[in-house]
C-alpha cells in the first residue's frame, strides 16, 4: 500500500480484506498500519474505524448500509460530520466508485442532519432488538436472554462493542513489576495495575512501543487466562502438560509462577505454532518449557498419569472474545454445534495424564454453557475419581469449582474455567 494514504483509506482497506480474504482484522490491521507508515495519531484512527465497524455492522446497515461513514456520523463524537461525509465522498473517488460519489453524500448529509432523529430500532425488550443496536448475531443474543436475562444481555453485548483493553504480564524471573511500572511511567504511557500482581492494564487499539520487549520483561495475555493459571495453582518443582498451549500464554504464566522450577510440556497439533512458543520461551528465559505435538484427543500411554497439573484449555467458538475479534459474531451457528463433542473428547483423554491428587483444569474462551457448564458436568458425572474443587482467586469465588468470567462483570475476556480434583 503507498505510504501517502489516510487513517480512512486505511480503514477501508482493512474492511475489504476481511470481507474479500475473511482476514482477521488485527492482523490485517497492523500490516497495513505498518506499511502505510502511519503515525500514532491516524493508526489510532483507523483501528477505532475498522473495529467500530465490524462491531456495529448491524446497527450501520439498519440506518444506512454505506457502513464506514455512518459509524464516524453515529459513534465518533471527536470526528465533526463535515469531515466524515466529505472524507468518505472522497473514498469513493479514489477507490473507483466515482458514479457512487453524489449518492453517498446526499445520503451521508441526511444522516448527519438527523443524528438526533433517527428512526427507532424496532421491538425494544426483544432479541431483535438487541441484535439490531448490538450488531450481534439473533440466536447469541436470545440466548443470553433465555440463560441470563435481558439486563445481563445487554451489558455484555453493550460491553463487546467498547475498544478493548489490552493486557500485559510483567516477567518477574527477570524484573520486579514495581520496577517495570516505573518504565511505563518513564515512557508516558498509561497503565492501570491489577490483579493478580503483575497484570498491568493498557488501553487497547494502537499501544506504542512497550519498554522491554526484546529483554523479555513482560508478555501479552488476558488478565482472564492469568487468573485460569492462579485457579490451577502450580508451584515450583511440578510437572505440568498444558496439552492446547498455543500461542503460549498459560504456559508462560505456569512457568513464572513456578518460579522456572519443574517441567511444563506444552503440545498443540499444529507444529509450526509450536515454534512461535519456543522463541516466546527463549525471549523470557523461560528453559523448562519442553514442546510436542499432539493431538490432545488420541491417549499418548507414555503421559499416563505423569503431571501434577494439565491444562486442558480447549478449541471453542471464541464468544468470549467478540470484543477483539469482532468477526467472531458472524459465525454460522451450525459450525458450532460439533464442538461440546470435541471438547468432552479431549477432557476425557486429557484426564487419563493426571496423577492421583493432580489437577485438572478445563478452560475455553467462550460463554455458551454448552461448551462450558454441561462439558464439565458431564464429565464429572461419567469420572467418579475427579471432584471439583472450590477456588477463591483475587476475588474470584466459586464453591463449585465451576466460574464464567465475563467482560461487563469481571473486566476480562468472556472465559470460562473448571478445576477438577483427581482423588484417586
Amino acid at each position: 500500500m503507498s505510504k501517502n494514504v489516510n487513517a480512512r483509506q486505511a480503514a477501508l482497506e482493512a474492511l475489504t480484506r476481511c470481507r474479500r480474504d475473511r482476514a482477521w482484522s488485527g492482523d490485517t490491521l497492523d500490516a497495513i498500519i505498518k506499511s502505510a507508515a502511519l503515525d500514532r495519531r491516524d493508526a489510532a484512527l483507523a483501528s477505532r474505524l475498522c473495529l467500530g465497524v465490524l462491531q456495529n455492522d448491524r446497527l450501520c446497515d439498519f440506518y444506512i448500509g454505506l457502513r464506514l461513514g455512518v459509524y464516524q456520523l453515529l459513534f465518533l463524537d471527536r470526528v465533526p460530520p463535515r469531515a466524515a461525509v466529505s472524507e468518505t465522498v472522497e473514498l469513493c473517488r479514489t477507490n473507483r466508485c466515482e458514479r457512487a460519489a453524489g449518492l453517498v453524500n446526499a445520503v451521508l448529509r441526511r444522516v448527519a442532519e438527523n443524528r438526533e432523529a433517527l428512526p427507532p430500532i424496532p421491538g425494544e425488550g426483544t432479541g431483535e432488538y438487541l441484535s439490531i443496536k448490538y450488531s450481534h448475531p439473533r440466536w447469541l443474543c436470545d440466548d443470553l436472554i433465555e440463560k441470563k436475562g435481558y439486563a445481563f444481555a445487554e451489558a455484555f453485548l453493550r460491553k463487546n462493542n467498547e475498544p478493548p483493553k489490552l493486557f500485559l504480564q510483567v516477567n518477574t524471573l527477570k524484573v520486579e513489576t514495581a520496577d517495570y511500572v516505573r518504565a511505563l511511567e518513564r515512557a508516558e504511557i498509561p497503565f492501570r495495575e491489577m490483579e493478580p500482581a503483575g497484570c498491568i492494564e493498557l488501553d487497547g487499539g494502537l499501544t506504542p512501543a512497550l519498554p522491554g520487549f526484546e529483554e523479555g520483561l513482560f508478555f501479552i495475555q488476558d488478565r482472564a487466562a492469568r487468573l485460569a493459571v492462579e485457579i490451577a495453582a502450580p508451584e515450583p518443582g511440578m510437572r505440568v502438560l498444558d496439552a492446547c498451549s498455543c500461542p503460549g500464554g498459560k504456559s508462560f504464566a505456569a512457568a513464572i509462577r513456578m518460579r522456572n522450577s519443574g517441567s511444563i510440556l506444552s503440545c498443540d497439533i499444529h507444529e509450526k505454532k509450536l515454534k512461535r512458543l519456543e522463541n516466546g520461551a527463549a525471549r523470557l528465559g523461560i528453559g523448562m518449557i519442553g514442546t510436542k505435538t499432539m493431538d490432545a484427543r488420541v491417549f499418548d500411554p507414555a503421559l499416563e498419569a505423569a503431571f501434577d497439573l494439565v491444562i486442558a484449555d480447549v478449541p471453542c467458538s471464541g464468544l468470549g472474545v467478540i470484543a477483539k475479534k469482532p468477526e467472531i459474531r458472524a459465525k454460522d451457528p451450525e459450525s458450532l454445534r460439533g464442538l461440546p463433542e470435541i471438547q468432552y473428547a479431549i477432557l476425557e483423554n486429557l484426564s487419563r495424564y493426571v496423577k492421583p491428587g493432580g489437577v485438572l483444569l478445563y478452560s475455553t474462551c467462550t460463554i455458551l454453557s454448552g461448551e462450558n457448564e454441561d462439558v464439565a458436568l458431564r464429565f464429572l458425572k461419567n469420572h467418579p475419581s475427579f471432584a471439583a474443587e472450590a477456588f477463591s482467586v483475587c476475588g474470584v469465588q466459586s464453591k463449585d469449582g465451576i466460574y464464567t468470567f465475563w467482560p461487563h462483570v469481571d473486566e476480562t475476556d468472556g472465559f470460562f474455567a473448571a478445576k477438577f480434583r483427581r482423588t484417586v
